[in-house]
């Protein structure tokens, strides 16, 4: 083991999962994002190409590894401010395969001709998304979305 390690920052979310249900907890992401200024987000974080992210539940002391595959979803408190340059929000309706259903917007930057709700849900960014409801942000995994519908 070498003493090398890069600056995280924790971040207080609920982890739904497709067994065992949903816990509270934080996961970790950079201080530095590696392909802009500021730190990560917990969406990149989620869309790294890596299996498995750590995932520290309130009621532990030891870190889980958590299998992304297995991840439903990831709720974050929502970032409040003002939207990225050229964003929309669009409505949307998301049901998961756990019998959850969530109403909110999604902010979308994507060329005009590409801003519809399919072309956001079919964007190649990954295998998470974000869906803003009120005060949180619902990081969903792609492959656990039974149907999504636009509300506008």
């Amino acid at each position: 083991m070498s003493g090398f390690s890069l600056p995280r920052e924790s971040i207080h979310a609920r982890l739904l999962l497709t067994q065992g249900g949903e816990r509270a907890g934080s996961v970790f992401v950079m201080a530095r994002a590696p392909a802009r200024e500021g730190p990560e987000t917990p969406l990149e974080m989620l869309n790294r190409p890596e299996g498995f992210f750590p995932f520290l539940p309130d009621d532990r002391k030891e870190v889980l590894l958590v299998s992304r595959a297995q991840t439903i979803a990831l709720t974050v408190p929502a970032a409040g401010g003002k939207r990225a340059p050229g964003a929309i929000e669009i409505g949307l309706e998301v049901a998961l395969v756990d019998g959850t259903v969530w109403n909110g917007v999604a902010e979308v930057v994507m060329p005009q001709s590409m801003s519809r709700p399919i072309d956001y849900l079919n964007a190649g960014g990954g295998p998470f998304f974000a869906v803003t409801t009120n005060n949180a942000t619902h990081l969903v995994n792609r492959a656990h979305v039974l149907y999504a519908r636009p509300t506008d």
